[in-house]
């Protein structure tokens, strides 16, 4: 197994597009979410039975909780896309710079 250490600038962007994809593809489906979740859709779907408050209660927490969290998960999974391609271009220009340097053109 060779321990030499390749970077595919190329492929980082790639995967950078794939993460920022992601990201829109998540954050449009919890707003999706959030609009089917609200606490007037629990409530309707619950009824007025007066034992279903405390249900109701619960189940509006856990969908606002949801909501918040996967919305602070497409917020990372953008932020990983634009530090990947961040990388990639630093990583060409560093690649370039080497050339030139090999090339006898800058020092």
């Amino acid at each position: 197994m060779s321990r030499d250490f390749h970077l595919h600038p190329q492929e980082l962007k790639r995967l950078g597009n794939a993460f920022g994809t992601r990201a829109y593809d998540l954050a449009g489906a919890v707003k999706s979410f959030q609009a089917k979740t609200g606490a007037e859709h629990i409530h309707d779907g619950f009824g007025l039975l007066t034992e279903s408050e405390e249900a109701t209660s619960a189940y509006i927490e856990l969908a606002e909780e949801m909501v918040v969290r996967l919305g602070e998960l497409a917020r990372h999974f953008d932020e990983v896309g634009q530090a990947l391609k961040a990388n990639a271009t630093n990583s060409e220009a560093a690649d370039d710079t080497l050339a030139e340097v090999f090339k006898g053109g800058k020092r």
